[in-house]
């Protein structure tokens, strides 16, 4: 059999919001991520809705994705480079906050629903389906009477960056053991508990 023929990721996209008021709130994580694996590179604006940047992570060439249409139409540029690169919804690795998951937890999936997540809503809706790989990263609970959509454009309480940047590298780690050793090999890692060495 000549090379294989199995989708691999080929751009990896960080969910979150354009603007210097929103750097560091919990619904930036995921540009948080794509910041971290891009090392010496730097992101420059693309030719669609979104600054890209183009590196390498674990010895491959890879696109580094900051979608520019705030959270809730994150699909429009996802679909943007999608068409662009002509990918298959397996070839992207969509990372973003999740508040149904813990401070510190991080969850791997090969496809699955929106969660109640709007930017994941958005790229579904845009891509036509839910069959793309992410990475979520726990950002709750949400305290008890503060709405949702308040508690993720928060910054995080100092008694909790600590836990958020740990979080941040070892989704990373994640994603670089998902493209050297395979989904299954990441998730069983990366989908436990984080334990302190």
């Amino acid at each position: 059999m000549e090379g294989d023929l199995r989708p691999r990721i080929r751009v990896i996209i960080g969910l979150g919001n354009p603007g210097r008021d929103l750097e560091r709130t919990r619904h930036n994580l995921g540009f948080e991520v794509v910041d971290f694996l891009k090392g010496n590179s730097d992101f420059a604006a693309g030719e669609g809705d979104y600054y890209r940047c183009d590196t390498v992570v674990s010895s491959l060439k890879m696109v580094l994705l900051k979608p520019t249409t705030y959270m809730n139409r994150s699909g429009i540029a996802i679909r943007q480079i999608v068409e662009a690169e002509d990918l298959s919804p397996e070839e992207i690795l969509v990372i973003t906050d999740d508040f149904n998951l813990p401070l510190e937890r991080i969850r791997l999936r090969e496809s699955g629903s929106d969660g109640g997540h709007n930017g994941l809503a958005s790229i579904i809706y845009h891509l036509g389906t839910e069959d793309f790989p992410r990475i979520r990263l726990g950002i709750g609970p949400v305290p008890e009477g503060v709405p949702a959509e308040e508690f993720v454009l928060e910054r995080f309480k100092k008694s909790e960056v600590a836990s958020a940047e740990k979080m941040v590298e070892r989704a990373a780690k994640a994603v670089s053991t998902w493209l050297e050793e395979g989904f299954e090999k990441s998730a069983s890692i990366f989908n436990l508990a984080p334990v302190d060495n």
